[in-house]
């Protein structure tokens, strides 16, 4: 399956509207996780912290925890971000040799990053976060298109818990 299923999509829209919503009106946005549930219906915000590897780590930790308490079908994240332009992706490890971080780099480009976790596969999309107008606080972002990952890794990949039976979507995955 190379397609997101709309199951997750129906679900994950609306939370994407409200993250445009809130930078449109000149906010940051907050790093999330969205646990969710299809059989009880049920779908948490989880608010983390990324300001270091141990609060990056604890998170984590928080978002597998509430996962396995919701025995959860799905962990969308969504947050703010830097990327390297195509052009200079290959580029990374030179770029972080020289200047630390991608943030400290003169080729950061902002972006939003929304990573759907399911028991079908990791789902990926950035968006270019773009100012509105002339306005230095108000930026929105565009439409996610999702991309199947099957090699990601990392303290926010495997955030599902483990579960014996095969996944049954109410109301099916497409």
């Amino acid at each position: 399956m190379s397609t997101i299923p709309q199951a997750y999509l129906d679900t994950l829209d609306p939370l994407i509207a409200t993250a445009r919503k809130f930078m449109e009106e000149g906010q940051s946005l907050h790093p999330v996780a969205f646990v969710g549930n299809f059989t009880t219906g049920i779908t948490v915000p989880v608010l983390f912290d990324t300001s270091s590897s141990e609060a990056k780590d604890g998170s984590s930790m928080g978002i597998r925890q509430a996962a396995k308490d919701l025995d959860a079908d799905f962990v969308a994240v969504i947050m703010e971000a830097w990327s390297l332009p195509e052009d200079k992706a290959r580029n990374y490890q030179a770029i972080l040799e020289r200047y630390g971080s991608i943030a400290a780099s003169p080729y950061r480009v902002d972006i939003v990053t929304i990573s759907v976790e399911t028991r079908h596969g990791l789902w990926l999309a950035q968006m270019p976060i773009k100012p509105m107008g002339v306005s230095k606080k108000r930026r929105t972002f565009g439409e996610p298109k999702y991309r199947l990952f099957s090699e990601a890794q990392g303290r926010f990949v495997g955030l599902l818990p483990e579960k014996d039976d095969a996944m049954t979507v109410v109301g099916g995955l497409h």
